[in-house]
């Protein structure tokens, strides 16, 4: 079987001939680039390529398969040193973020966020109620053509109006406070971002992609129960809804620690928890997954991140791998991924590992 076949198999309750691995390369991708050290068969398309021929089946990187525009709102970009300052003027006030490059990570933090306390809430709300949304589907298109029998076609619905608060807009901290200070602010000014990400949603969903992902980036020692069934989990359960209706597999990005909340999200209705980080980097070990999750939910990761580090002996890898393995061939409701990224540093080779070890010890018995 192709690694299409494979996935599809597991996506739909079937058992394949070996377990499924397509893992995420973009974050490791992204420092090749940035440190100028992609080979140029590589750049560009031949990204498809490189996935190839590392054995790696191809999902992400995914996108939002809409373009955002703004009418009645002025929006800014300035870039600054390596970062990038993006102002918003509006009536009732500017918001301003700073999204700073970190060379040592390769990747952008924000130093600055458009939502700093519960005042900025009515230039938030405003700058949102002038946002729009049209569909953008031609990436998604030619997508089925260059990835082939190599993987899923996977575009992104927007995060819930919460959780793009605290992983974007604003932060789990100004969000906590801004509740104690002024609910009714915090309400109407999330009803506001429900909406937009409603239209923005619907738009995801009659894209041509087969999955679709609401990139959460969920971590319970962040989010907890309380915010996850108060905001998150009736926005996900509608939307998980709408993406089966639409005859489509629906994903959770749930990258961080799980005990807390991994229940929850099956609960909710998502067919795949995806990049799901297992013990002893993540809070629940490889063979105890399945105790935490709904029969018909998806788990969909298992090598962290960190494994594919030089912190990481070949050996010590192998063994791991083949243990998870283990856990994965047991029964199609797993699919082999990276939890969360291959970071920059790792080595090809190290990464070219995973498919053999996958033909030889991850067939079903």
């Amino acid at each position: 079987m192709d690694i299409r076949t494979r996935v599809l198999a597991v996506l739909n309750g079937q058992k394949p001939d070996v377990v499924p691995w397509l893992g995420d390369l973009d974050y490791w991708m992204q420092y090749l680039r940035a440190a100028e050290l992609m080979p140029d068969k590589y750049k560009g398309d031949g990204m498809y390529q490189l996935h190839r021929d590392l054995g790696v089946g191809f999902y992400l990187q995914g996108f939002f398969p809409f373009r955002t525009v703004y009418d009645g709102v002025e929006v800014i970009e300035e870039p600054v040193g390596r970062g990038k300052v993006t102002r918003v003027i509006t009536p009732y006030g500017e918001l301003r973020e700073f999204q700073e490059w970190m060379p040592d990570s390769f990747c952008i933090a924000w130093s600055e966020r458009f939502v700093k306390s519960w005042r900025d809430l009515k230039a938030y709300r405003y700058f949102y109620e002038h946002t729009f949304y049209e569909p953008d589907y031609a990436l998604a298109e030619r997508r089925y053509e260059l990835i082939g029998q190599d993987g899923l076609v996977l575009c992104y619905l927007p995060r819930s109006p919460f959780m793009h608060m605290v992983a974007i807009d604003a932060g789990i901290r100004t969000i906590s406070y801004t509740l104690a200070d002024a609910p009714e602010e915090f309400e109407e000014s999330f009803a506001v971002i429900k909406k937009k990400h409603d239209e923005a949603s619907e738009i995801a969903v009659n894209s041509p992609a087969e999955c679709l992902m609401i990139p959460e980036n969920l971590s319970s020692e962040v989010v907890g129960k309380r915010f996850f069934h108060r905001f998150v989990r009736p926005h996900d359960a509608d939307w998980t809804q709408r993406i089966a209706a639409a005859g489509k597999y629906s994903y959770i990005h749930i990258d961080g620690t799980l005990r807390g909340l991994i229940r929850e999200c099956s609960q909710t209705g998502f067919r795949v928890l995806e990049a799901v980080t297992p013990g002893p980097v993540g809070d629940i070990e490889p063979e105890d997954l399945h105790n935490w999750v709904e029969p018909g939910t998806i788990i969909w990761g298992g090598i962290p991140g960190l494994y594919f580090s030089d912190l990481i002996g070949d050996d010590e890898f192998d063994a791991y791998v083949k243990r998870v393995l283990q856990v994965w061939k047991s029964e199609p409701r797993y699919v082999l991924g990276v939890a969360d990224q291959v970071p920059p540093l790792a080595r090809f080779d190290r990464i070219a590992r995973v498919a053999p070890l996958v033909e030889k010890y991850g067939r079903y018995e």
